[in-house]
Formats: structure tokens, sequence, C-alpha cells
């Protein structure tokens, strides 16, 4: 795998990337933006706080979990906003945790009955990996618990919002949305040498500014580099630990084709052309 190249603006998929358009005070602007996006009316966000991305909860038992991004939106619903570049296991189960977290918080303890109202909850996942049972036809979910034989909505104060950056092909000419807009944003930005005339809001205006690398102090573009070198180095490691993988089992195979060969009286040449290994590996059979 080749090592990713840098061009004029940094990647908003990168750890520091992420949080310097996404995750400052200064840019809720922009966040409340793309969330404005994301729900597509369903509801209206207006203005956010930023918590704390390090969260400990109220219950000491409970380990810390580390979000990218905790922010709360005027009515006090929740938004966790995860960026995910690395395919994980138990992904789907990482994010039920999270909004269990958040739910079981909102009780206060010692209560013994159900008279408060709980406050919405909602996941947003950007994932540049396809989940397991992907589907090319779609790059965006909108999850909720929702009744599998009338399939209405049993509860909709909480929800998962997932998009899979893969699957989306679209070019800068046929983008139908302004959630279209930030989804090439995302997935294209790092490899663009100017805004598109498209994306021509100030809020597009403000983040491809404050994107660009010429832009960064020299503390921040060391910190742009060191992500991007570590996420490349175990690109790289996996890439290595695989191609070795595939050697190993198609030498075996190899070795399996020789050795039935041979115990059926075949020349060596014969072995030799068929397999393409060496003649030692075979004398060794």
């Amino acid at each position: 795998m080749m090592l990713e190249k840098t061009g004029r603006y940094l990647n908003p998929l990168s750890d520091f990337g992420f949080k310097h358009l996404f995750g400052r005070t200064s840019n809720k602007d922009v966040l409340v933006d793309f969330l404005n996006a994301l729900f597509e009316g369903q509801k209206v966000i207006v203005d956010i706080n930023y918590g704390s991305a390090e969260y400990a909860g109220e219950y000491k038992e409970l380990k810390k979990v580390f979000f990218d991004i905790l922010c709360t939106g005027g009515n006090g619903e929740q938004f966790i906003i995860e960026m995910q570049r690395n395919k994980q296991r138990y992904f789907r189960e990482r994010c039920i945790y999270y909004i269990s977290r958040l739910f079981n918080e909102q009780l206060p303890r010692g209560e013994s009955n159900w008279n408060i109202v709980l406050k919405e909850v909602y996941l947003i996942a950007i994932l540049e990996f396809l989940l397991e049972d992907a589907d090319e036809e779609y790059y965006e979910h909108h999850i909720s618990l929702a009744d599998r034989g009338t399939k209405k909505i049993f509860y909709d104060q909480f929800g998962i919002k997932i998009i899979e950056l893969p699957n989306f092909n679209k070019s800068i000419d046929n983008l139908d949305t302004n959630l279209d807009k930030w989804i090439y944003l995302f997935k294209n930005m790092h490899s663009l040498t100017e805004r598109p005339a498209s994306l021509d809001t100030p809020v597009f205006e403000k983040i491809f500014r404050q994107a660009e690398l010429a832009n960064l102090t020299k503390e921040e573009r060391m910190e742009y580099d060191t992500g991007l070198k570590a996420y490349w180095d175990y690109h790289n490691s996996i890439a290595y630990a695989k191609e070795e993988a595939a050697e190993e089992a198609t030498e075996k195979t190899l070795l399996t084709i020789a050795n039935n060969m041979k115990n059926m009286h075949m020349s060596l040449d014969q072995i030799l052309q068929a397999t393409g290994l060496a003649p030692e590996k075979i004398g060794k059979l």
C-alpha cells in the first residue's frame, strides 16, 4: 500500500483532521450543518454544546469510554459522532453499548419508578470500510427500534446513523442533496486541489479554508503528519501480513500438487513446469 499523498487540504477522516474541522467550539456551525443534512428534517438542530471526549459517566464501576465527538443539542438530545477508518470487530455491539451508556445514566440513582422522560440519544458513524453484510446499493443507513412485523417505529428517542463511504460513488456533478455534498467532502477533500463551485455555502467555504495545510500552525502540521504516518504504518503492516499469508498458502498448495504428481511417477521436468517450484523443494518431498 502506498503512503497517502498530502495535497492542498488535510484529510477530514484523519483523527486530527476530523477533530480540527468538527470538534472545536469555533466550528460548531460546521457540525450543526452536517447534522441537519444527516437528519433531513427528522429534527432540526439549532445549536450544540461540546462534551468531553473522555466519558466516565456517573457510575464508577463502569469503565470510561472515549468518543471522537460528544455534543448536546438545544433540547438536551445527545449526539455521539464517530469516525472509523479501520474495520473493527464488534462494531455494532460498540454502537449499542455507547447509546446504552448515555441512556442508562439519565435515570437518577435510586429512582424506582419510570416517571422520567429520557432525552434522545443518537450515534453517527462515518465509516471508511464496509459492514460485513454491506449492500452496494446503500451508502447511508438510518437505524431505529422498530416492529419487524408492522414496520412501525417502536421507540424513536434513539437512533444510529451510518455512512459507508466506499459505497458512495457520486461525482461532483451529481450531488442531489446537502448530505451528498457532505459525504463527497468526507471522501474526496484530501485529493482536491480547489473547492468545487457547487460547495458554495458559507459553511463549506469555511471548512475548506480551515482545511488548507498551509493554514495550519507548525505544531498542528506535525500532529497531522504523525497521525497519517501511524495510520499508514498500520495498514502497510496489515497488507504485508496478508501478502505473506497468501504466499504461504499458495506454496503449500503447489507442494501438495507436486507431491501428487511425484506419486504418479511424473518426471521432475513435468513437475517443475506445472508448479514453478524450485527443484530443491520438490527434492524434499
